[in-house]
């Protein structure tokens, strides 16, 4: 059945590209599934800036299918790649792992007390379980795999009898001849994408060879040291045979390159390469690969050689993390898929990833910016359900809680976090407390079981135990601050005996608030229940003294988790004792 372009009622980037998609693929294959592709170097660990790699071709290929159209979304994992690096910060590793630097990523060993078999497929295997949590429905491809089973030697014999006409397109966007000494900070092109592509989802690779054998597109692994550093010095184009010699460890020998399987090509002519071999539709890129000269512009151009061509491909701009800069995964420390996945739920995770255009720049929060967006997420959710949303914003949503496939696993009743968050604060890691508290939030609709808001419940509470310094955690008092008490004025007094007078009726979570904020406003002589709008200025200014003063009278600073909260999680007895009753 021929593949039509659907229009949907939405306005998203998602349904868009969907659209151009599903019309350049039954162009290029009429009646063929769908391709779309990322890549991923599991060069260390693979942060959130590399989701951004696989979540904006999932998007598209989830609407695809959701429009009944068969896709293959192929993730290929560059894990024959070369070592570069020692990345910083991964436990079990140390700077002896440098000795393996210009092997491939699956002959070097895995970090100290990993149950993987090579560095690649440690960090292979975080990522796979983070994207079957998110719902991302793949094919993956290994490139060890591909190369060492010579899946690509037809490709890469084509490439290397090609040389000259590659040589000519990488030529124009060489680094024009450097001066007799170059300025101090100053690199060339190729060098400054090098680092800029390192962690972005595809590994980064000179362009090849040139010394006797003139350009070579294709680089053998060391078959005495594994490495990389080899210059192939002569070739034969009739019988194959390749020589070449190791600057690592001084090994040469000659190969017939039709039998060889122990070398890939370099990654301007992989990538294309790889774009023709498959069939590839869709695929965005990171900024860095999308500037002048790199490798998806060249790119375009060498996919010819190999008879295909360039797929549609978005620029996608940088995720950052809230109180952190760019990030890059040869710095360490960087967070995973997995460190937000175990603060967040999916659905809040797969909607910061929807919500925005690719080249629009955006954060992930692991500070107290989380509770924020999960109260922006709440109120979302809340206008789906009563059909106040937007088209656009109901897109995002859909595609968050959603796949082709189905629904993803939700908390049933899915509370406010920073409610949550309060909670396993207060009662530091006590089960019997927390569930107190909360089937006291409704007194209508009690908490019966913590299961009931999980899993929101226990990603709140490993941010609070995991991101909340110490000193920001709460501890409410032991005994009463006798001194403060004392030393308070008849305005303060009257103010806690208004609060007092009003806790039994008001033991809720919904009635605590209306007291807290209706205190200060019933002393200034107007009703609890008057709006802002009928209020003075003034009386902002008496709330904000107000609850200062119950914070410290309960947990001995200025500020801590919603006062309401508080308040149930103390318990209304020792409130009262705390308050000077």
């Amino acid at each position: 059945m021929p593949i039509v372009a659907q229009s949907t009622e939405t306005t998203d980037w998602v349904s868009r590209f969907a659209d151009e998609v599903i019309e350049e693929s039954e162009r290029r294959a009429p009646g063929k599934p769908v391709v779309v592709a990322s890549g991923l170097s599991p060069s260390g660990p693979i942060h959130l800036g590399n989701l951004r790699e696989v979540m904006t071709p999932h998007l598209v290929a989830d609407e695809i299918r959701r429009r009944g159209h068969q896709v293959r979304h192929l993730i290929s994992w560059d894990d024959y790649d070369r070592y570069r690096k020692v990345p910083a910060g991964v436990p079990g590793v140390d700077e002896s792992w440098a000795e393996h630097i210009g092997k491939p990523l699956t002959s070097v060993p895995a970090p100290k007390g990993s149950t993987h078999a090579n560095w690649a497929e440690h960090f292979k295997a975080a990522m796979i379980e983070s994207l079957a949590e998110l719902g991302v429905e793949f094919v993956g491809i290994s490139q060890t795999a591909q190369y060492t089973s010579g899946v690509y030697r037809e490709q890469i014999l084509h490439a290397i009898k090609h040389r000259g006409d590659i040589d000519a397109i990488l030529d124009q966007y060489r680094t024009k001849k450097a001066p007799a000494k170059k300025q101090q900070g100053q690199k060339p092109v190729d060098e400054a994408e090098l680092e800029a592509a390192e962690g972005s989802g595809a590994a980064a690779e000179d362009d090849g060879s040139s010394a006797s054998a003139g350009y070579f597109p294709y680089k053998p692994y060391c078959g005495n040291c594994e490495k990389d550093l080899t210059t192939v010095t002569s070739y034969d184009d009739d019988s194959t045979e390749l020589t070449y010699a190791c600057t690592a460890c001084g090994f040469s020998e000659t190969v017939r390159l039709s039998e060889f399987n122990r070398g890939k090509l370099v990654w301007k002519v992989d990538w294309p390469m790889r774009w023709a071999y498959e069939g590839v539709v869709f695929e965005p890129s990171g900024v860095d690969h999308s500037s002048p000269g790199s490798s998806f512009q060249v790119g375009g151009q060498i996919v010819g050689i190999f008879g295909g061509k360039q797929p549609i491909g978005p620029m996608y701009a940088f995720v950052g993390i809230s109180g952190m800069a760019k990030m890059s995964s040869s710095k360490g420390g960087v967070p995973t898929p997995a460190d937000a996945l175990k603060i967040m739920e999916p659905q809040l995770l797969r909607w910061l990833y929807a919500r925005r255009r690719p080249n629009q720049s955006f954060k992930v929060a692991f500070d107290q910016e989380i509770q924020r967006l999960y109260d922006e997420w709440d109120r979302l959710d809340a206008k789906v359900a009563d059909g106040s949303v937007l088209p656009a914003d109901a897109a995002a949503h859909s595609r968050a809680v959603r796949t082709a496939a189905g629904e993803l696993p939700r908390t049933a009743r899915p509370l406010p976090y920073r409610t949550l968050a309060s909670v396993a604060d207060i009662t530091a890691g006590h089960e019997d407390q927390a569930l107190r508290i909360l089937s006291e939030l409704d007194p209508e609709q009690p908490l019966t079981s913590l299961d009931e808001v999980r899993p929101r419940y226990d990603k709140a509470e490993a941010w609070i135990n995991t991101h909340v310094p110490a000193e920001q955690r709460t501890i409410v008092r032991d005994e009463p601050d006798a001194e403060l008490l004392k030393s308070l004025d008849e305005a303060s007094q009257q103010s806690l005996r208004l609060l007092l007078d009003g806790l039994a009726e008001h033991w809720s979570l919904d009635g605590l608030t209306h007291l807290v904020y209706g205190v200060p406003k019933v002393q200034a002589g107007f009703s609890a229940d008057a709006t802002p709008k009928e209020l003075p200025p003034e009386i902002k200014t008496a709330q904000r003294s107000f609850f200062a003063l119950l914070y410290h009278l309960l947990v001995g600073r200025d500020t801590g988790p919603r006062l309401p909260t508080l308040l149930l999680a103390v318990g209304q007895e020792r409130v009262r004792a705390l308050l000077g009753e």
